[in-house]
């Protein structure tokens, strides 16, 4: 059975030696979230901070830290959920293998939310700013939420059914929201919020909005969770917490809100469209998300229950924390991926990259099996589909590749997957790109706000190269371009210049190394070439490779070639693929620690500190 309140978990953690309780003084800005990242860097325990200084209420870090504990606790109601998706994105498979579906009727039971005449959560009011004010990063705007749970009704038909539980930005204090009475709201293209709010603005009315915090662990995982049409986000809590979700409704006020919240901020947003801006915040692109307009709440009342736990995580640079959200997303609907996009085997968005950037793929190539000379033709069928699929269209870079290439090629094991489509990739054939089209809304490597490119990498049929892994005797590189290094095999790093945009915003520098090359030339030996501001930190390791290529390019504007060339519309190359993945002037700052931070974490796990042989 699962957990009624957090803290009934807390109480599970205490009990099994999985909580460290830090009695310690630390401060809310940047000294506990620098605290939560040392701790989950090094795979700790979760952290209940019971002295957060200004603040009334017990703070919880690192609750999801490790995928092990992630699992654990969900370790009743896993497989049984595992089963009712599977069941709800194809029914008829369940008259197929009906004895793996047995532990559904009782699942199902927990589905339908419960309401209740009343609950802990109305215990206490309060305000704003007697709210943990946890600010993680030195740049960041001000304190922010960051597990909320933001709950919506649709306007058209309210009730829980059309519901939507997402997890969007909650800016609780700076810029210029008025204390206590606004709040900032941050939510991303292709949210579930956005079609609740557009019908609002159509109806002329405010949306009303519940932003939780806190409650059993089901909830968070809920409201991050890519859910099949129909399947609402509170049934899915209801089922993986192992209990119907209690929901209770305050006085005067027509939202319900969790029974067992530990917090709630109930607002509305002005149907008149006004906004405030929002932001910096340290995202989880490894970047400063940075100051846009975006809708805000107004402030109604804050709720809290009788001993209420704050839990926080600090997103930065992955992976994080919520690296252990996609890897349990991927535990419960990765196997459904053939059933929703036929022909696909797997696909997988590589963390490292900053999730939304990269995703690799196995397809299938069945169209032509006498072919003598195969080449992708149904693969590039089902990159269409899956980058027309939710979170999944953001993506940039999409490298698919045939499973009868290599039955046992593995989705994460990155290395080999770059190894096995490098080996096969023709540049001149297998480059598919769409120029004009939205990204994710925290990637600033594109050509403006939610705006940027695409590109897919098909590659099917026979290894066509061996991968050079030295660089070769007698390369020469241009001036101003140095110190050549193997980041992978067949993928060499040059330090380029800094980037130097002219009038047009273009740097004049990625086509001029191009030029400088023949495709005969010995460079052309590694199929990508990829430019770096420091070929040391890129290639230290896979890390930092992914991070430094994927995040820092825009595929549009930032992949060239060797020997390039147009043909009907469609670009190639016959030499090496180069992509510019320097840092650009319209590219936000990397996240960087503060050093008298660090030195204040370093005290906590010298000989004595509470964080002693953890960090």
């Amino acid at each position: 059975m699962g957990y009624r309140s957090l803290a009934d978990c807390v109480a599970d953690l205490r009990k099994t030696d999985q909580l460290l309780e830090i009695d310690a003084e630390v401060d809310p800005r940047l000294e506990v979230a620098a605290v939560q990242r040392r701790v989950y860097e090094a795979q700790g325990p979760a952290l209940l901070f019971r002295r957060v200084r200004g603040c009334a209420f017990p703070v919880l870090g690192n609750l999801f830290g490790t995928i092990e504990r992630t699992r654990w606790l969900f370790r009743d109601t896993l497989e049984a959920v595992r089963h009712l998706v599977e069941l709800k994105v194809s029914p008829p498979i369940g008259f197929k293998r009906p004895w793996r579906y047995l532990d559904v009727p009782g699942t199902g039971l927990n589905l339908l939310p419960r309401r209740v005449r009343s609950g802990p959560i109305l215990g206490h009011r309060t305000t704003v700013s007697k709210l943990p004010q946890i600010v993680s990063w030195p740049g960041d705007g001000g304190a922010f939420v960051t597990l909320p749970q933001v709950y919506t009704e649709d306007p058209d038909r309210p009730g829980l059914a059309k519901s939507n539980l997402g997890m969007y930005r909650v800016q609780l204090s700076g810029n210029a929201y008025e204390p206590d009475r606004e709040v900032g709201l941050h939510y991303q293209i292709h949210r579930g919020i956005g079609v609740h709010h557009s019908s609002a603005i159509r109806r002329g009315e405010p949306l009303r909005v519940n932003v939780f915090v806190g409650g059993p662990p089901a909830m968070t995982v809920a409201a991050v969770m890519p859910l099949p049409e129909g399947l609402p986000e509170l049934s899915f809590a209801g089922a993986l917490g192992g209990r119907a979700v209690r929901m209770v409704h305050p006085p005067d006020w027509t939202l319900p809100m969790p029974a067992e919240a530990d917090f709630v901020i109930c607002g509305t947003i002005d149907p008149d469209r006004v906004t405030r801006p929002e932001g910096p915040f340290g995202d989880h692109l490894g970047y400063y998300a940075m100051v846009h307009d975006f809708p805000f709440l107004r402030v109604d009342r804050v709720y809290h229950r009788p001993g209420a736990i704050w839990p926080f995580t600090s997103v930065g640079r992955p992976p994080q924390e919520d690296t252990s959200f996609g890897q349990l997303i991927h535990d419960l609907t990765g196997p459904l991926v053939p059933t929703v996009l036929p022909g696909v085997k797997a696909v997988h968005a590589v963390d490292e990259a900053g999730v939304h950037p990269l995703l690799l793929a196995i397809g299938s190539e069945r169209y032509v099996p006498y072919a003598s000379v195969r080449r992708p033709q149904e693969i590039l069928t089902q990159a269409n589909a899956i980058l027309g699929q939710g979170q999944m269209s953001l993506a940039k870079y999409l490298l698919i590749v045939a499973q009868e290439d290599d039955p046992g090629l593995d989705l994460h094991d990155t290395s080999a997957f770059l190894r096995h489509l490098l080996e096969r990739a023709d540049w001149e054939d297998d480059l598919h790109f769409q120029t004009r089209t939205t990204i994710d809304t925290l990637d600033y490597s594109g050509h403006g706000f939610n705006q940027g490119s695409k590109v897919v990498i098909a590659c099917a049929g026979p290894r066509r190269r061996e991968l050079p892994t030295e660089v070769p005797e007698g390369l020469n590189l241009p001036d101003g371009f140095s110190d050549p290094r193997v980041a992978l095999p067949g993928v060499l790093a040059v330090q380029a210049p800094p980037f130097s945009p002219d009038r047009k915003g273009e740097d004049q520098g990625l086509a001029g190394f191009c030029w400088s090359f023949e495709p005969g030339d010995p460079i052309n030996a590694f199929p990508m070439v990829v430019l770096v501001d420091d070929s040391d930190f890129a290639t230290r390791s896979i890390r930092n490779f992914l991070w430094v290529t994927f995040t820092r390019s825009n595929p549009a504007a930032d992949l060239a070639g060797i020997g390039a060339f147009t043909h009907q519309k469609h670009w190639g190359c016959k030499g090496s693929l180069v992509v510019d993945a320097r840092i650009k002037p319209h590219h936000a700052p990397p996240l960087e620690d503060d050093p008298e931070v660090d030195r204040r974490v370093d005290a906590l796990g010298a000989p004595g500190g509470p964080l002693h042989g953890i960090i």
